[in-house]
């Protein structure tokens, strides 16, 4: 397994976390459903990098990221169109557009290599930021696995509210249909407590943000309902990317 070691941070850190993140790195190197394993460790090394670039800093303080022109600092590695993506889900999400996005796919990037890509690059943002709070150095970059990706598309996968096609649940099949019952299973042998906190862990919140922020997945009318009050007390509308969050106005 990928080795993770949080010690620099000078505090114990739960095994079940390290651990975890382990896990995480080693499905991060493993061969996807439209990469291969060396192509997502090269994804995830480009996230990083991003972090470095030059043209995303001057995008991140211009009013409109499209009026800033230039060429990305990037590893060399990957298209020119991947590369785009990465850094601007790494380091500038909630100005993300439907425009952009499509202007992605023009590019030559698939729907499918599109979904991973947010996939590879929140995975390992979620990892970062987590180092980071703790005031430790990201782990180590995993070597990829050999094998080819699986080029599974789910028959279920239609277009709907999102920019990318989406399974609903009452339509999942195969892959989609285990993951729903083992949902349900884990929910009867876990506390109520216990279940929220696993799915904290594995949907960190930079994580959650920037895969609804990359696919143009609204705020759902329950969630809209719920965070009304708090929203209006932070006056969050006050900030352009609030135009990008449909259902919160």
């Amino acid at each position: 397994m990928a080795h993770v070691d949080y010690s620099a941070a000078g505090i114990p850190i739960r095994d079940d976390l390290t651990k975890t993140h382990g896990e995480l790195l080693e499905h991060l190197r493993a061969p996807g459903t439209w990469w291969t394993g060396a192509e997502r460790v090269a994804i995830a090394a480009e996230s990083r990098h991003a972090l470095d670039c030059a043209l995303c800093r001057e995008r991140k303080d211009a009013l409109s990221p499209s009026s800033v022109k230039g060429e990305h600092d990037s590893l060399g590695a990957l298209p020119e169109a991947v590369v785009d993506v990465i850094h601007r889900v790494r380091t500038d999400p909630a100005r993300l557009s439907k425009s952009w996005f499509d202007g992605v796919m023009a590019a030559g990037v698939s729907e499918e290599a599109y979904v991973e890509v947010i996939g590879v690059v929140t995975l390992l943002a979620g990892i970062d930021y987590t180092a980071r709070a703790l005031g430790a150095p990201p782990p180590a970059l995993p070597d990829p696995l050999p094998g080819e990706p699986s080029r599974h598309h789910p028959a279920t996968a239609r277009p709907g509210v999102a920019w990318v096609p989406m399974i609903d649940p009452a339509d999942a099949d195969g892959d989609e249909a285990v993951l729903a019952r083992e949902r349900t299973a884990l929910r009867g042998l876990l506390t109520p407590e216990a279940f929220v906190d696993a799915a904290a862990v594995i949907g960190a919140f930079n994580v959650v943000d920037r895969i609804a922020n990359a696919t143009g997945i609204p705020l759902d009318a329950g969630l809209a309902a719920m965070s009304g009050e708090v929203r209006e007390e932070l006056d969050l509308a006050r900030f352009s990317s609030s135009a990008n969050t449909p259902g919160a106005g």
